[in-house]
């Protein structure tokens, strides 16, 4: 007996006809009120039904049911998993929305509608007809210094976030600078809190007034946020020591930029390079395009 290799064949098993874009009508609108909702109260975490999808949750499922829910048949995707676009996760997500949603995929960031990234903002700057999808694992930005949930939803009810200035503060006292990495919090108009998935400061600080809707999505925690285009968005901060971009000890080692964020790698020769860790927008400045 042959095994159904395709959603399509197993949808046909089962005497079912495959849902357009994976998932099911009920599933895509109750997703598409929660993005309607959260674009109304930017940075505000909005519940949704998350659905069990083919990847493991903590690995874009809610990045990827964010982009089933709004994805249609003249869309153009890109995903993207650290900057790359041929990364087994990213792979795997494009051929799956491309397969279900009867769409076409691409590698250009110019050339996408959605955009759906783990880890990283596209350097090529992205027009107001675009949309951003990003995938977050961890949604809640005072989970570190508040572990109890309701009492952080009481703090996001009150606007206190005294927990994360005096954390904050605690840090640049005994380090000299914040030690969250690539998981630092931002305020939305100066009022609210919100995780802005684990991206580098080098995307936090490129955050504001930016001309495209963003999308969060953390499937586990059943949460989306997001900003609508020209948001303010400024980073946990003092005015007196502000967040700093991390630094690279050399240029990309492929275009020659010195202000893209580029992670090491090893050369040929085994000696530490850095090369862009966008690789589209590496290979734009390597051909001397212009966008």
């Amino acid at each position: 007996m042959n095994r159904p290799h395709t959603v399509a064949e197993l949808a046909a098993a089962h005497g079912r006809p495959q849902a357009y874009a994976y998932l099911d009508e009920d599933t895509k609108r109750n997703v598409r009120r929660a993005i309607l909702k959260a674009l109304a109260i930017p940075g505000w975490q909005v519940p949704f039904a998350s659905r069990e999808m083919p990847v493991a949750r903590g690995w874009g499922s809610g990045g990827l049911q964010v982009t089933l829910s709004l994805v249609g048949p003249t869309d153009v995707v890109k995903v993207i998993d650290q900057g790359d676009d041929h990364s087994v996760n990213a792979a795997a997500m494009r051929s799956l929305i491309a397969g279900s949603a009867s769409c076409e995929a691409t590698t250009d960031t110019a050339q996408a509608t959605i955009v759906q990234s783990r880890h990283r903002i596209p350097e090529v700057e992205l027009r107001g007809d675009q949309v951003l999808v990003l995938q977050v694992p961890h949604p809640e930005p005072l989970r570190r210094v508040v572990p109890d949930e309701l009492t952080a939803k009481q703090h996001h009810a009150d606007g206190d976030y005294t927990p994360a200035w005096l954390d904050l503060y605690d840090d640049q006292t005994r380090l000299g600078g914040p030690r969250t990495g690539a998981d630092h919090p931002v305020l939305i108009g100066d009022s609210r809190l919100m995780s802005p998935s684990p991206i580098p400061r080098h995307d936090v600080l490129r955050l504001d007034q930016r001309p495209h809707p963003i999308l969060l999505g953390a499937g586990r925690r059943a949460r989306l946020t997001a900003l609508p285009p020209y948001t303010s968005v400024r980073p946990l901060a003092f005015d007196d020591c502000p967040l700093e971009p991390e630094r690279a000890d050399g240029p990309c080692c492929r275009c020659g930029s010195t202000t893209s964020y580029r992670v090491p790698t090893g050369g040929a020769d085994t000696a530490l390079v850095w090369q862009c860790s966008d690789v589209d927008a590496c290979r734009v400045r390597s051909n001397g395009e212009s966008r």
